[in-house]
C-alpha cells in the first residue's frame, strides 16, 4: 500500500509539474503575442503622429481679376491664345494689393515666395475649362508655400507677445520708421540680447578650453598647432562677442543669429532693427502698413524665438503669412492635394495619386505573369511530371531562386529586358515582369503545397468512376487547392508590392511629375510606384518633404493590409474541410 501512495503522490507531482510547465508556456505565449501588438501599435502610432502635418494644408485665398488683355493676347479665346497668358503676374498683382507698401523688389521677391508658380497652371486649367470667366474676379485658393507652412503649423519657431503699458509716438508710415516709448519697455530685449551674447561667449571659451586640453594630450605636433589655432579662435570670437555684450548697455543693433522683434502697433508690424537711449527708442522698418502715425496705447513686442539665420522662412515672410490668416486669406483644411495630385518639386503640391496608379498597373502585370506560370508549374511539377533527377534538379532551383536578394532579379531585368530587349525605363511593365519574376519561385512553392493538402483518397475516386488525371486535376483538386493557392499568391503580391531594390535598379527611382493613364498605354509610361516615393521623399532636400514620408507609408500599410485581408476572405469563402 504504501508504494502504491508513493507511485500515486510521485504521479501527482509529475502531473502538476506538467501542468505549471503547460501554464508557463501559455503565459510565455500570451506575452510574446502582446509584446508583438504593443511594438505594431507603437509603430503604427508613431507613424500616425507624424503624419498629422501632412495631412493638414494652409491655404491662401485672393481675389484674382482675370484681365482679357494678360491672359488672352490674342484675343480670340482659343485655346493657343489662353495657354499663352500671364497667370502667374495676375496672381502677383492680387497677393500685391494686401500688401501696397512693398514695393522694394527685393521685398517683392520675398513676397512672392509665399507661394509656387506652379499654381498659374492651375489658374489656366481652369480658365481652359470655363472661358466665360474672362474679365472677372475670382477667387482663387492654392496652397501656400511649404516653408509659410510648417510656420503656420507651428513647425518652424515659436513666438509669444508683450503688452507694453506705456504709449507710443510713431515717426513715419512706411519704409524706416522709430518708436518712442514714454518708459524702458524696450529694455528687457537688450537684457536678453545681452545674456544671449554672454553665453554665446561661454560656449565659446569652453569650446577653446576643450581644444587647448586635446593639444595638450595629443602627441602630434602638426595636430597640437592645428587644434591650439582653432583655440585662439573661439577665444578671440568669445572676446568680440563680450566687447559687444557690454556695449549694449546704451544701444544694441539687432542680427539673424539673434531671436527677432517685431512691433505690432496701429494696424501694422514694425520690424526691430536697433534699441536705443536706454531701452524707449526702437528704430526699424515696416513690413504691413500702419493706418495712422498718431500715439497708440496699444500695441504690442513680438518675438520670434529661433533666429533667422536658423530657419528658411524670414522674418518678413513670417509677417506676411500671419497678417493673411489674420484677414481670413489663409484657411487650414484637410489636405486633398496628398492624394490628387501626383510627385512634385514643391513639397505643397506632392500627392501620391502618380505612385498609387504605377503601384496599381505595376502588381497588374505582375499578377497576370506570376499567378497563371506559377500555379500552371506547380500543377505539372505536382500532378504531372515524372519523379527523376531533371524534376529533382528543377525543385531544388525553385526553393534557391525564393532565397535570391532581390535586387539579383533588378539586375536581371536591367540586362535582359531593358538592355537586350530595349524595353523602356521606368515603366510598369518592366517593373511587373521583374517583379513576377521574383514572386514566381513563392507563388510555386506555396501553390504545390495546396496541391499536396488535398487528399490523395479525392483523387482516387475520381481516378475511380472513370475520370482522366487532367479532367482530376480540373475538377477536383484545383478547386479544393484554391484557397491555399490564392493564399500563397496574394501573400507573394503584397510582398512584392512593398520591394524597393528591383525596382531601382531599371530606373523606377525617376522623378515623375504626372500620374500614368489608367490604359494599356500606361504601362509603358514613366511611373513610379508608393515604395520608391517613400524613398525619394525621405531622402528630399526639402524637409518639408518629410512629414509627407509618413502618410505614404500609411497608404502603402493600407494596401497590403487590403491584400491580406482578401487573401483571408478567400480562403475562408472557398476553404473545404474534410
Amino acid at each position: 500500500m504504501t508504494d502504491r501512495a508513493d507511485i500515486r503522490t510521485l504521479v501527482q507531482a509529475r502531473l502538476a509539474q506538467r501542468y505549471r510547465a503547460e501554464g508557463r508556456f501559455r503565459i510565455f505565449g500570451i506575452l510574446a503575442i502582446v509584446a508583438a501588438i504593443s511594438v505594431l501599435a507603437l509603430l503604427i502610432f508613431s507613424i500616425a503622429s507624424q503624419s498629422l502635418s501632412a495631412f493638414r494644408v494652409n491655404e491662401l485665398t485672393l481675389s484674382v481679376t482675370l484681365d482679357a488683355d494678360r491672359i488672352d493676347p490674342l484675343g480670340d479665346r482659343s485655346e493657343a491664345s489662353l495657354r499663352r497668358g500671364a497667370y502667374n503676374g495676375l496672381i502677383q498683382d492680387a497677393l500685391r494689393a494686401e500688401f501696397p507698401s512693398v514695393e522694394n523688389r527685393g521685398d517683392l521677391r520675398k513676397l512672392f515666395s509665399l507661394y509656387t508658380p506652379l499654381n498659374s497652371a492651375r489658374l489656366q486649367n481652369r480658365v481652359l475649362s470655363n472661358p466665360s470667366l474672362i474679365g472677372q474676379t475670382i477667387d482663387f485658393t492654392f496652397p501656400i508655400s511649404d516653408d509659410a507652412d510648417r510656420y503656420l503649423q507651428g513647425l518652424t519657431t515659436t513666438s509669444h507677445e508683450i503688452i507694453p503699458g506705456d504709449a507710443a509716438t510713431i515717426t513715419g508710415r512706411t519704409g524706416d520708421i522709430r518708436i518712442t516709448a514714454d518708459s524702458d519697455v524696450f529694455s528687457p530685449i537688450v537684457t536678453d540680447i545681452r545674456a544671449t551674447l554672454i553665453e554665446r561667449a561661454g560656449e565659446l571659451e569652453n569650446r577653446a578650453g576643450r581644444y587647448e586640453a586635446r593639444a595638450a594630450a595629443t602627441a602630434s605636433v602638426e595636430a597640437a598647432e592645428g587644434l591650439t589655432r582653432e583655440a585662439a579662435q573661439a577665444r578671440s570670437e568669445a572676446a568680440d562677442i563680450r566687447t559687444l555684450a557690454a556695449n549694449t548697455a546704451a544701444s544694441v543693433n539687432m542680427s539673424p543669429d539673434l531671436p527677432s522683434r517685431l512691433v505690432r502697433i496701429n494696424g501694422g508690424v514694425v520690424q526691430i532693427d536697433r534699441i536705443s537711449n536706454g531701452g524707449r527708442i526702437a528704430e526699424g522698418r515696416v513690413l504691413v502698413t500702419l493706418d495712422h502715425t498718431n500715439a497708440s496705447d496699444d500695441w504690442t513686442i513680438w518675438t520670434l524665438d529661433t533666429p533667422q539665420s536658423a530657419r528658411r522662412i524670414l522674418d518678413a515672410q513670417i509677417v506676411w503669412a500671419e497678417t493673411l490668416r489674420e484677414r481670413g486669406r489663409v484657411v487650414e483644411r484637410f489636405n486633398t492635394y496628398l492624394f490628387t495630385n501626383a510627385d512634385s518639386r514643391e513639397p505643397e503640391l506632392a500627392g501620391v495619386l502618380g505612385a498609387i496608379i504605377g503601384t496599381a498597373l505595376t502588381m497588374l502585370v505582375t499578377m497576370l505573369l506570376a499567378v497563371p506560370v506559377g500555379v500552371a508549374t506547380a500543377v505539372y511539377l505536382e500532378e504531372f511530371a515524372p519523379k527523376n533527377r531533371l524534376t529533382g534538379f528543377i525543385e531544388v532551383n525553385i526553393n534557391n531562386l525564393a532565397a535570391v536578394p532581390s535586387i539579383v532579379f533588378g539586375l536581371l531585368g536591367l540586362a535582359v529586358f531593358i538592355s537586350l530587349f530595349g524595353m523602356p525605363r521606368s515603366a510598369p511593365l518592366v517593373g511587373g515582369m521583374v517583379l513576377a519574376l521574383m514572386t514566381l519561385p513563392t507563388v510555386i512553392i506555396t501553390s504545390r503545397a495546396a496541391l499536396k493538402a488535398v487528399p490523395p483518397s479525392i483523387r482516387e475516386a475520381a481516378l475511380g468512376v472513370g475520370a482522366s488525371r487532367l479532367q482530376t486535376v480540373i475538377h477536383h483538386v484545383l478547386p479544393l487547392a484554391a484557397p491555399g493557392i490564392l493564399t500563397g499568391s496574394i501573400i507573394g503580391l503584397a510582398q512584392a508590392m512593398g520591394e524597393t531594390a528591383p525596382l531601382l535598379m531599371i530606373g523606377m527611382v525617376a522623378f515623375v511629375a504626372d500620374a500614368p493613364s489608367l490604359s494599356v498605354g500606361g504601362l509603358t509610361e514613366p511611373a513610379t510606384v508608393m515604395p520608391v516615393q517613400i524613398f525619394l521623399w525621405s531622402d528630399g532636400a526639402e524637409r518639408a518633404f518629410e512629414p509627407r514620408t509618413a502618410p505614404a507609408i500609411l497608404i502603402l500599410l493600407a494596401l497590403m493590409i487590403g491584400f491580406n485581408a482578401v487573401a483571408v476572405f478567400l480562403r475562408r469563402r472557398f476553404e473545404r474541410r474534410w
